[in-house]
């Protein structure tokens, strides 16, 4: 997370993969970059750790939660991010995330394709824990369809009323230990599989990294009213010569 409030650096021109390097950098799953913005609260840059762009949900959330701390917003905000204008509010460590609408869910076969700001692909296993995750995500990842633009590949276990989720991020190229956007993917199309349409809707989902949950309605037309809820926890803060 860098405060660029001030504009001394150009964000687009950071060595975005040495920073994210866990052995000779700071080590990190992609870097946000806070800037002000004329129309809203604040504008969030985020880079993946091979220096591409794409939306972040749980990134999102932490951008939140670091503009609190900067004392830029208080407990609510719009900010604009890759994909967009999204809306946030935050009480103590929990944020809520306003994602996009989603209209649309692709079908693979017993698979689902979904775009919650970042592309997903949803497969539902009996027990995610015995997933090898990066060969089986490479496979699709990397095939024919996907390997041009990259798909993030997330594989789900129904666990009662709540899901598991492991997740695998292309940009990252490897197993994270929670996806925002993989999240909101996968509970969408538990939905989509189990034919859910009504009214507002939660389910908890259980990752590496801890515990979310996605609030959305389910209609005719497709998901709307999606919220990404979570911690956001700051863990240090340093300096580093670029």
């Amino acid at each position: 997370m860098i405060d660029n409030r001030h504009g001394k650096i150009d964000a687009y021109n950071l060595p975005i993969t040495a920073m994210c390097d866990r052995k000779f950098g700071i080590g990190a799953d992609g870097v946000i970059v806070i800037e002000l913005h004329e129309t809203v609260d604040f504008n969030m840059i985020y880079f993946n750790p091979d220096g591409s762009q794409s939306f972040c949900g749980n990134g999102s959330r932490c951008a939140v939660a670091f503009a609190k701390s900067l004392d830029l917003i208080s407990s609510e905000t719009t900010f604009l991010s890759t994909d967009g204008l999204h809306e946030a509010s935050i009480s103590n460590s929990i944020v809520a995330l306003k994602m996009h609408d989603v209209s649309d869910v692709v079908t693979h076969g017993d698979a689902f394709e979904l775009n919650t700001g970042s592309p997903h692909y949803i497969e539902f296993v009996d027990d995610v824990s015995t997933i090898e995750i990066v060969e089986q995500a490479q496979k699709i990842r990397y095939n024919d369809t996907y390997k041009d633009a990259g798909i993030n590949v997330n594989f789900v276990e129904q666990e009662q009323s709540a899901l598991k989720i492991r997740t695998y991020e292309r940009g990252v190229e490897n197993e994270t230990l929670s996806c925002g956007t993989g999240v909101t993917a996968a509970v969408l199309a538990n939905a989509f599989k189990e034919k859910k349409v009504g009214t507002k809707m939660s389910t908890q989902v259980h990752v590496e990294g801890g515990e979310l949950k996605v609030e959305f309605t389910s209609t005719d037309n497709g998901f709307e009213d999606i919220y990404l809820i979570g911690p956001a926890k700051k863990t240090f803060e340093g300096t580093i010569e670029i």
